[in-house]
């Protein structure tokens, strides 16, 4: 007889209830896939968009003033923006939340698309978002002589600050609260 205590076995039928479960758990990931499908969509529409703004753009130039231009480009930097927070998600959300991205054969293939891990996304977006709320900050302050808004401007100034100490934050936060050169993988 062995000093060894006897290990639990558990009812087998039990056992193919958890691993059901837990296979229902694990491939409920896909369900996501929809969502990134639906963000490349609404980057197609963010193209129609950019499209149509480029061409106005183009149309009013020869009579704008420098200011108008500037604004003009500024809106055009805001759209591309965007359309830049929308593809970090995208890429980031799959590889992070739904499956791999197989990089081979694609020469052309960014380097970070499958090396950023939550942490890195959430102060990719946060960073997205700051430079965005600052073109809108921007924009408002070059059209300053159009129409001076106190509370407007106010809140503009208000909310990029909010996004700028959040951002500041999380990114201490996330220093302090260790490593995430691993790619938040351990072990």
């Amino acid at each position: 007889m062995t000093d060894e205590p006897a290990k639990y076995q558990p009812n087998p039928s039990l056992r193919r209830v958890e691993q059901g479960f837990e296979s229902v758990l694990f491939n409920s990931r896909w369900l996501m896939a929809p969502f990134y499908l639906g963000l490349v969509v609404s980057l197609a529409v963010l193209l129609y968009k950019f499209a149509m703004m480029v061409w106005e753009f183009i149309l009013h130039a020869p009579v704008a003033k420098e200011t108008d231009i500037i604004l003009g480009v500024l809106s055009l930097i805001d759209v591309t923006l965007t359309g830049n927070l929308i593809l970090i998600v995208v890429f980031s959300g799959y590889e992070n939340f739904v499956s791999r991205i197989d990089p081979a054969g694609h020469p052309d293939w960014p380097e970070w698309i499958t090396k950023v891990d939550f942490a890195g996304l959430k102060q990719k977006l946060l960073a997205s978002i700051v430079a965005i709320s600052a073109i809108q900050v921007l924009k408002a302050f070059m059209n300053i002589d159009a129409s001076f808004d106190a509370q407007k401007m106010g809140w503009l100034v208000g909310v990029h600050l909010v996004f700028v100490i959040s951002t500041l934050v999380l990114a201490l936060s996330d220093r302090w609260g260790g490593d995430h050169s691993d790619g938040g993988r351990t072990g």
